[in-house]
């Protein structure tokens, strides 16, 4: 691990359904992480996340690269972790903007960063290269989808490689 906190890990994660949260708790448990739910000061409803309704807040915030939805909290101390992974839906292709709040929000430098996702039929590499773009100042690592494996034994993989 690199960086300038104690070692310790975090996996910080937002889920509009349950499916991330539940990769994001068998990835800090299998890490020995905190785990932070990036919480949207303005929870999203079902007519929020209709996908097929051009209206709706997560189309409309898909559309405009500017928004950042309001996060609820932050992390307490960032300072204190070394590794962060950071976790979410795939919407469109890419992370959802509450993600590009938090990274955006919060001091990465110097910290490894692993993103994983879940998806219902995108891949991670268009997220990933929109992260490293809103936070570059971190130590990025591959990232992975987790819709189907097994979280833990790939968070055991990654930690064994050297983060």
């Amino acid at each position: 691990m690199t960086g300038n906190g104690t070692g310790k890990r975090l996996v910080a994660y937002f889920s509009a359904s349950g499916v991330t949260a539940r990769a994001a708790r068998a990835l800090a448990q299998a890490a020995g992480a905190d785990l932070f739910e990036i919480v949207p000061e303005e929870p999203y409803t079902t007519a929020d996340l209709d996908w097929r309704n051009r209206r709706s807040r997560s189309s409309l915030e898909e559309r405009d690269p500017s928004v950042r939805p309001a996060v609820a909290s932050a992390v307490g101390d960032m300072g204190a972790y070394d590794t962060v992974f950071v976790g979410f839906p795939i919407w469109w292709g890419h992370e959802p903007a509450i993600v590009d709040t938090f990274l955006e929000r919060s001091d990465f430098s110097g910290k490894t960063v692993i993103p994983f996702a879940t998806s219902g039929g995108s891949g991670i590499e268009k997220a990933e290269r929109s992260l490293k773009s809103h936070c570059p100042q971190a130590n990025w690592k591959k990232g992975k989808l987790l819709n189907h494996m097994d979280a833990a034994a790939w968070t055991k993989s990654v930690l064994n490689s050297g983060c």
